[in-house]
């Protein structure tokens, strides 16, 4: 499950990808700080890592930097189609709950509701 990509053992490959050993941080993780240009000082505090992991992640990054920079590209790619698919689930999903119609029983709390909104409206 987990092998070695360095002497040190400070990278390991994972089910999750490129993980900075003995934690959950993905080199993806560091990438996204490393790229917005934030310092090395700042991904540590950021990620709650030691400055050895923050050294051997960057290292590792700038070593490998073709092979990372193209799996960090597949995994922002995935993130986007990850989020355009709920995007668009949710957005079907409140059209619907919208076009339900209210029940008898409730339109005394939405009276309620909308004198409320009308109140606050006024206020501003």
């Amino acid at each position: 499950m987990v092998s070695a990509h360095n002497q040190q053992s400070n990278i390991v490959q994972t089910e999750r990808g490129l993980t900075i050993a003995q934690t959950r941080i993905t080199l993806y993780d560091v990438m996204d700080y490393f790229t917005a240009g934030y310092p090395a000082k700042l991904i540590r505090e950021k990620l709650c890592l030691t400055d050895a992991q923050v050294d051997a992640a960057l290292s590792y990054i700038k070593a490998h930097l073709a092979e990372v920079e193209a799996e960090y590209q597949q995994v922002l790619q995935v993130a986007e189609d990850n989020r355009k698919y709920w995007e668009e689930r949710n957005r079907n999903h409140f059209a619907s709950l919208a076009e339900i119609p209210s029940k008898p029983e409730q339109e005394a709390i939405r009276t309620k509701l909308r004198a409320w909104k009308n109140r606050l409206q006024s206020r501003v």
